[in-house]
C-alpha cells in the first residue's frame, strides 16, 4: 500500500494483486485501486470508475506519459470531490490489442474483448463489490478509457447498460471497425446514462471525424429522458496521455457530481 502523509488528500493506492489471474484470458494482470484519502476514517459507500491501460494512469515511469490520475485526485478531494473509487486494471502488453477489441477484422483476427469483458463481470467487479464500500447500482458505475481502451468501454456500455451507467470515452479507436456505430445506433440506456465523449484535433487525419460521427448517433439517444452526454473536443489536443490526463478531472467531475 502507498500513499502521502495521513493529512494529505493524496489517494490511498492500493495494488490488489501484481498478477491477479484472468483465467477467461490464461493471462495475470496488475490490479489497482486508488481510494480517497479518508476511506478508512469513513463508513461511506462509494461510485466506482473501472479504467483500462492502468500502466498509463498514475505510473512515473510510463514509457508514454501518464494522465496524473492521482495528482488530479487529490486536487479533487481538496475541492471537495473526491469521494469516488478508481480500479486501474494494467493492459496486456503485447496483446492489448486483442484484448481490447471487441470485433475481429481482416487485419486483427483475435479479437478477445467479449473475454475481457467476462472477466470484469464474473471476476473482478464481483469482488470489488464484495471488498470495499462501493455503491452497486448501475448509476454510481463507471467505465473508462482512451484509444482502445476507450472502444472497448463504448462496447461495454452498449453491450451491458444494465451494469455500466457512466461512460468516461477518450478518443476511441472507432476506426477499427464500422459494427461500433451500428451498436451504438441499437443502444437503448437501462436505466440513467452519462457519457462524456472527448476528442482531440491533432489525433489523426481522420480521428475527430469519426467520433464527430459518433457523437451525432449519441445525440438521438436524448429522446429518452434519463440519458445525457457532453462532447469535449481540444482543437490542439493530441493522441496523448498528457491531454486525455487534461480531460480526467473535468470528466469526473461531470459524471459523478454533475459539475464542471
Amino acid at each position: 500500500m502507498t500513499g502521502e502523509a495521513i493529512n494529505t488528500f493524496y489517494p490511498r493506492i492500493e495494488i490488489l494483486d501484481n498478477a491477479y489471474e484472468i483465467h477467461q484470458l490464461g493471462r495475470t494482470r496488475r490490479i489497482a485501486v486508488l481510494l480517497p484519502h479518508n476511506y478508512y476514517q469513513t463508513d461511506k459507500k462509494y461510485p466506482v470508475l473501472y479504467l483500462h491501460d492502468g500502466q498509463n494512469l498514475f505510473d512515473e515511469y510510463a514509457p508514454y506519459g501518464n494522465w496524473g490520475v492521482d495528482k488530479s485526485l487529490e486536487k479533487l478531494a481538496r475541492s471537495g470531490f473526491g469521494d469516488v473509487i478508481i480500479v486501474a486494471i494494467d493492459h496486456g502488453g503485447v496483446l492489448r490489442i486483442q484484448e481490447y477489441l471487441p470485433y475481429s477484422t481482416p487485419r486483427y483476427t483475435e479479437a478477445e474483448g467479449h473475454l475481457y469483458l467476462k472477466f470484469m463481470l464474473e471476476d473482478l467487479k464481483p469482488m470489488i463489490d464484495n471488498k470495499y464500500r462501493v455503491l452497486r447500482n448501475r448509476e454510481a458505475t463507471g467505465i473508462g478509457g482512451s484509444s482502445l481502451g476507450g472502444l472497448i468501454s463504448l462496447y461495454a456500455g452498449f453491450e451491458y447498460p444494465e451494469i455500466f451507467g457512466k461512460k468516461m470515452i477518450f478518443s476511441p479507436s472507432l476506426w477499427i471497425s464500422e459494427e461500433i456505430y451500428q451498436l451504438a445506433k441499437t443502444f437503448k440506456p437501462g436505466g440513467p446514462t452519462d457519457i462524456y465523449l472527448y476528442a482531440g484535433g491533432m489525433e489523426s487525419a481522420n480521428h475527430y471525424g469519426q467520433v464527430l460521427r459518433l457523437e451525432n448517433i449519441l445525440q438521438e439517444k436524448r429522446k429518452y429522458n434519463d440519458f445525457d452526454m457532453v462532447f469535449s473536443h481540444n482543437p490542439s489536443g493530441q493522441h496523448k496521455e498528457i491531454h486525455w490526463g487534461e480531460q480526467f478531472p473535468l470528466a469526473l467531475k461531470w459524471l459523478f457530481f454533475n459539475k464542471y
